[in-house]
């Protein structure tokens, strides 16, 4: 699936969103680790973090040649500052309608938009794939994301209180939500 917009972010800031590609290897591993170390609130630790870039690379270019996955890029001054993707929950018919939603942003690029502009753009590629529901676990006391997915109309349909056990703060609750396409 392909996709590429830019976007004028609050303060002039030009952002592309596209495709992440295999030449992307590299910097998108190095943005992940920075961004699972900036926030508790994802799903992994940097150390967790697995393979390397020739092993990034071949799932870029996997996942660019599918139909209904991608994985986004966000970029600022040919940096990339974030990432968001959408994969299958399941290849099989009974679960073929719903995808899975995943966003990470660089701490210091926080508050300009980019998140909001990463989710719309996931949503889009969800509707192209031919989903019909985009589903999505946060953080309860991340109440930034919280209120960004409420205002594009996700709904929350459960709660796991122990969802996520963190090294810092304990059990996390985790919010299950979905918006249908």
């Amino acid at each position: 699936m392909r996709y590429a917009k830019a976007v004028l972010l609050t303060g002039g800031v030009e952002l592309l969103v596209r495709n992440a590609v295999a030449s992307d290897a590299r910097a998108l591993r190095e943005t992940m680790q920075r961004t699972h170390a900036e926030t508790d609130y994802l799903l992994s630790y940097p150390d967790e973090q697995s393979g390397d870039d020739e092993q990034e690379a071949r799932s870029l270019v996997e996942t660019e040649r599918s139909d209904n996955e991608v994985e986004l890029v966000a970029v600022v001054d040919g940096k990339i500052v974030g990432s968001a993707g959408i994969t299958a929950v399941g290849s099989r018919r009974k679960v073929a309608h719903r995808a899975r939603f995943g966003i990470s942003v660089l701490q210091e690029y926080w508050g300009l938009g980019i998140g909001r502009v990463l989710m719309e753009a996931s949503i889009d590629c969800a509707r192209q794939a031919g989903y019909t529901q985009l589903e999505l676990e946060v953080v309860a006391d991340n109440e930034r994301a919280v209120s960004l997915y409420r205002r594009a109309a996700f709904e929350e349909y459960g709660r796991n209180p122990r969802g996520y056990r963190s090294a810092a703060a304990g059990y996390q609750e985790l919010v299950h939500m979905r918006l249908e396409l």
